[in-house]
């Protein structure tokens, strides 16, 4: 029998009705024979109404009240949850992060884990019960309530699962598992049935949704095999592992993620000399704005171009510092767009396979599609092209890459 580290997400128990059907999921686990210990989130919408209430009193409230606020949905969800298993008849019990010693950093809203003690775990799952947590909040050195940020309860359940030694981290969540890319945009897209840690870390990176890039890492770091699911049907969702498939039919390009958040400047005519690119970017990350690709023309005239993409939030702050700065190095002019998006592909295959750059340049082309600024890494190339343009090349790509499911699975 083995240990589970169950992540339910606020969809999974966004009603009663939710909570029950989560509640009769994992007693057919502990039924079983398996130890499971469940993370769960605050009901769907329960965060956002408790920042509104804070909204409501005050522009301005401290982060560690807001920390004390906004733990409070995970509360009610595991309170919840272990009343309707005992009304199942499992033995289960509630924690709250600090019951179940989750030690964090003093970060306020954005803590990071710094250690947990499983000895209340242990004891709960050694008498035969489910221990259920709270996900997203710890405790500080100084007994402070911390909250893990964005996607704090994924990472939650991962950390759980690395202190127990747990067989499986299962995150539970609205899909069935990790699609070669979206099917909303791709109805071809098809479910992979594994997927290797450095693959999903670059998707989730490129803006796949489905798993929080910080718990991936967090999973890879300690080797903990993560597995997708859906919370509303039964099926093996998507192993995530440090394995690479050995299959000599191991596809070059696992998955496409794309990303509509991105922006686009550019100054021109700056003079080419050395030190100019920090000159450049220096201000930009003083004003706390990340930067994605860069791209730097070759030199013509003693000028050149320079440009890079940043989130779409920060396109005008980055616009308006950008025009500072040219004024400054007497360069040409700063311009910018924010109609642009990234398409990236992503396969562990193009380790020892060439011609995909070369493959994806060409049917971008063949789709008259226009490439404005292109990267790469080992396993992951990713160009700019105009936001009207994603759909259509995504699905090209994906066709292209043979990724679309057979007629009869689709």
């Amino acid at each position: 029998m083995a240990l589970y580290v169950q992540k339910f997400g606020g969809t999974s128990v966004g009603s009663i009705e939710r909570i029950e059907h989560v509640a009769d999921k994992v007693k057919t686990f502990h039924d079983q024979g398996h130890q499971i210990v469940v993370a769960v989130s605050a009901m769907s919408g329960e965060t956002n109404r408790l920042i509104g209430l804070a909204s409501d009193i005050s522009d301005t409230p401290t982060p560690r009240e807001m920390d004390v606020l906004v733990s409070t949905g995970e509360q009610v969800t595991i309170a919840l949850l272990a009343m309707a298993l005992q009304k199942r008849g499992v033995n289960a019990r509630s924690f709250t992060g600090w019951q179940v010693g989750i030690k964090t950093d003093n970060s306020y809203m954005k803590a990071r884990i710094e250690d947990i003690d499983t000895s209340a775990m242990r004891a709960q799952l050694d008498a035969g019960g489910v221990v259920v947590v709270a996900g997203f909040q710890g405790i500080d050195d100084d007994n402070n309530i911390t909250t893990l940020g964005r996607g704090g309860s994924d990472t939650t359940g991962v950390a759980l699962a690395a202190a127990l030694g747990a067989d499986e981290c299962q995150i539970y969540t609205d899909v069935d598992g990790v699609y070669t890319t979206d099917p909303r945009v791709v109805p071809a897209a098809r479910r992979m049935e594994k997927v290797t840690f450095e693959e999903m870390l670059e998707m989730a990176s490129l803006g796949s949704k489905v798993l929080q890039i910080r718990s991936v890492e967090f999973a890879g770091k300690y080797k903990v095999p993560l597995r997708v699911l859906s919370s509303f049907k039964d099926g093996n969702g998507t192993l995530i592992t440090m394995e690479e498939n050995s299959s000599v039919e191991n596809p070059v390009i696992s998955g496409i993620a794309f990303n509509r958040d991105e922006a686009k400047v550019t100054i021109k005519g700056v003079p080419d000399i050395p030190g100019v690119a920090s000159k450049i970017l220096v201000p930009i990350s003083d004003a706390n704005i990340e930067v994605d690709m860069i791209i730097q023309n070759v030199s013509a005239d003693g000028t050149t171009d320079f440009t890079f993409t940043v989130h779409r939030n920060d396109y005008q702050k980055a616009l308006d510092i950008l025009r500072d700065t040219a004024t400054e190095l007497e360069a040409r002019e700063a311009t910018g767009t924010d109609d642009i998006c990234k398409v990236s592909m992503v396969g562990v295959g193009m380790r020892s396979h060439a011609g995909v750059a070369s493959k994806m340049f060409k049917t971008l082309a063949d789709e008259n599609i226009n490439i404005l600024a292109i990267t790469t890494s080992e396993i992951k190339i990713s160009v700019v092209i105009e936001e009207k343009y994603l759909e259509l090349a995504v699905r090209a790509l994906h066709t292209a890459f043979g990724l679309d499911a057979e007629e009869e699975t689709a």
